[in-house]
């Protein structure tokens, strides 16, 4: 089972530098996506994110291990341990972390690994399905019955997360697999909350209905620009080539 992708990483008009990082290589046999979300000033965001990237790549594909889940989980690892190393080494970057999505995709199989509140989607046979729950304030204020999804909606701390990459020693990260049949149509959205800020998951839907992924990149692009583009906006999409 083979897999198209297209990619786009821009600045939102309210920043000044990118701190989203994307990766996307060809490992085993399979394709390995992995996006990840900065945070921290000096640009220790844009440091963390990048130095993400890097090091689950390379940790993921010079592994042996079979086990996809464990590989993305020893790669996320490294990371977390990486980026804390580096962000003691310098003042301006103590304090820095991103989040990690990571979708590993190989014959029949979707693998992925999620820490933060930067998401994966599944749109199958055109019904859209979150893989990801966030790792936020909010979405635990969801879950314990204090907010509800319309209230989130416009909630002033939605940008405070749970989880990260680098802010402790030992990180959770939650992992999991997906069966992929041939006969069905699958499309994969990985993306930063840049995204899911302003395009909600009934619009992003819609928009990956459409058959090209160079029009769906192009309207979500546009969508969220004409939205005001807040915050650094990542995302990839991934459509199986077979159908």
């Amino acid at each position: 089972m083979k897999f198209a992708y297209i990619k786009e990483s821009k600045v939102g008009f309210k920043r000044t530098n990118n701190e989203d990082a994307i990766g996307i290589f060809e490992v085993d046999g399979g394709l390995l996506t992995i996006v990840c979300d900065g945070l921290g000033g000096n640009k220790a965001g844009e440091i963390a994110s990048s130095l993400s990237v890097d090091v689950i790549y390379k940790n993921f594909n010079s592994s042996a291990e079979q086990d996809y889940l464990k590989r993305i989980k020893d790669s996320i690892e490294a990371a977390n341990k990486s980026i804390k190393e580096e962000s003691s080494k310098q003042d301006k970057f103590d304090g820095m972390a991103t989040t990690a999505e990571i979708l590993f995709i190989k014959e029949k199989t979707a693998y992925w690994g999620h820490v933060g509140d930067s998401r994966i989607y599944n749109l199958k046979n055109g019904k859209l399905k979150q893989l990801t729950k966030d790792h936020s304030l909010i979405q635990k204020l969801i879950d314990e019955g204090y907010l509800t999804l319309n209230q989130a909606e416009t909630h002033p701390n939605k940008n405070i997360i749970m989880r990260a990459l680098g802010d402790s020693d030992s990180v959770e990260i939650d992992l999991s697999k997906l069966k992929l049949v041939p006969s069905d149509h699958n499309k994969f959205l990985v993306c930063t909350d840049g995204v899911t800020n302003v395009v909600n998951n009934d619009e992003l839907e819609k928009l990956l209905l459409s058959k090209d992924t160079g029009t769906i990149s192009k309207n979500l692009t546009s969508m969220i620009e004409k939205r005001g583009a807040p915050d650094n906006f990542s995302f990839v999409i991934l459509e199986s080539a077979d159908n």
